[in-house]
């Protein structure tokens, strides 16, 4: 296992840490770890689900109740745009 060494810590996140150390009869090092590992957990549980373009426009047309022929054609025009943008060179951004 390695080492982790957290420079400038106030006193007062010492204190604290300690504090919640002697609660839970952690020593200081196992508390902030515990308290590093809740973090990390919360801050990944935390993230939005990414949703496709392709989704998020259909979700705005099922909102409107637009998704059957509508939804179609609009999706075929992007898609004929996008055919005819393939290929084109890039303008000169000099």
């Amino acid at each position: 296992m390695g080492d982790l060494l957290i420079r400038n810590i106030s006193e007062a996140m010492k204190r604290d840490i300690a504090a919640s150390a002697q609660r839970s009869g952690n020593s200081l090092s196992d508390e902030a770890k515990d308290l590093l590992r809740e973090a990390l957990h919360r801050k990944t549980e935390a993230k939005p689900e990414t949703v496709s373009v392709y989704d998020a426009i259909r979700a705005a047309f099922v909102s409107e109740n637009a998704v059957d022929d509508e939804f179609a054609a609009i999706m075929e025009e992007i898609e004929v745009a996008r055919k005819k943008d393939f290929g084109r060179p890039f303008e000169d951004f000099e």
